[in-house]
């Protein structure tokens, strides 16, 4: 880019995606410093400043227009009973990384609940006024009709976790494929064959990803997938128990179990413990998402970490992008914004 100065891509004006490239920040970053937001380091301010000045960059002025039109505001839209909300980890984290990424805005968060049809049209009817700026998305289903919605009434969106590989959405995610793959190869590696899955919601795009990583481990290390060791789960407890329960039933001889969240392994923990089975002696355990239950649940549970808390940040930067450029990702083509976070297994007693 240093070669190409005052011109962007394909020979077209600089873009603030290169300046922040070439000041070695965040889109978001950027955005913050030619607003004039006071939340930027001195640093921060010079170095963007020196970049937008050897790339001859100049904002986008019909953007910037808008800016007197904005609510200052982004709702945090959760398609999800408040049960479960405040149930599960996942939810917690995700929430302490937007706020704390949020932190260095003037932007405030609204949180909003969205697991009814009732709530659901409520939210249409105060998303179509455009009452706020952006919205983040969480825990989104393959037939969620939530993300089709922010795109017509074009609001700038961020979704966590794209609904299929085809997603035109910006979305931010970890390596679930990865992710599942280290968990059955550590498996594996402790010298368990018979391993079973406890998979998450199959409508939900992630633990779709997470079965193809248990699947591709096995077939990797030569060993066939044997579908009577897979069971839907839901990411609950009480779904752990249940496709616990229905596993033990139909492959007694099982000697391992990789779940599909550590809610999941509680609840597959506590039918294993019922039926006699040690853990780790006949059963070794796996978990994901590396919650504080997993620290705590006894014995320790080995589980696969996704940086939660860097996910909310980084959607929160990318909504910050979408809402500069003023454009839904939808009608950005090939320029749309898929992260994928990596992913780390880590290993205590209960494998």
């Amino acid at each position: 880019m240093a070669g190409h100065g005052a011109r962007g891509r394909s020979g077209g004006r600089p873009t603030l995606e290169q300046v922040a490239a070439r000041a070695g920040v965040g889109r978001g970053t950027v955005s913050r410093v030619i607003n004039g937001s006071p939340r930027v380091s001195d640093a921060t301010r010079a170095a963007v400043e020196a970049a937008v000045a050897e790339l001859g960059y100049v904002p986008n002025t019909a953007a910037r227009a808008l800016a007197a039109n904005r609510t200052d505001a982004i709702a945090l839209v959760v398609p999800e009973p408040e049960t479960r909300f405040f149930a599960e980890p996942y939810f917690s984290d995700m929430l302490k990384g937007v706020g704390a990424e949020l932190s260095e805005t003037e932007m405030q968060l609204l949180l909003i609940f969205a697991g009814s049809d009732r709530e659901r049209r409520r939210l249409a009817q105060y998303l179509a006024a455009h009452r706020v700026d952006g919205v983040l998305l969480v825990s989104v289903h393959a037939d969620d009709p939530l993300p089709d919605m922010l795109s017509q009434l074009e609001i700038p969106a961020v979704i966590s976790g794209p609904r299929s590989a085809a997603e035109t959405l910006a979305s931010v995610d970890s390596d679930n494929f990865g992710g599942a793959r280290s968990a059955v190869e550590h498996l594996l590696s402790r010298g368990r064959r018979s391993i079973a899955h406890i998979t998450g919601r199959l409508d939900v795009y992630g633990a779709q990803r997470r079965v193809d990583g248990y699947r591709a481990a096995l077939r990797d290390a030569g060993h066939e997938v044997d579908e009577q060791l897979i069971e839907a789960g839901d990411f609950t407890e009480e779904g752990g128990r249940r496709a616990m329960a229905e596993l033990l039933r139909r492959r007694p001889d099982l000697d391992a179990v990789f779940a599909g969240s550590d809610v999941t392994a509680a609840g597959a923990r506590q039918v294993l413990r019922e039926a006699g089975r040690r853990i780790p002696d006949d059963v070794a355990l796996v978990g994901y998402d590396d919650s504080a239950i997993a620290r705590h649940m006894e014995p320790p549970l080995t589980s696969v970490r996704q940086p939660i808390e860097e996910m909310g940040r980084a959607m929160i930067d990318l909504l910050l992008n979408e809402i500069a450029d003023r454009r839904p990702a939808a009608s950005r083509g090939l320029d749309r914004h898929q992260v994928v976070l990596a992913t780390e297994l880590v290993e205590r007693a209960s494998s």
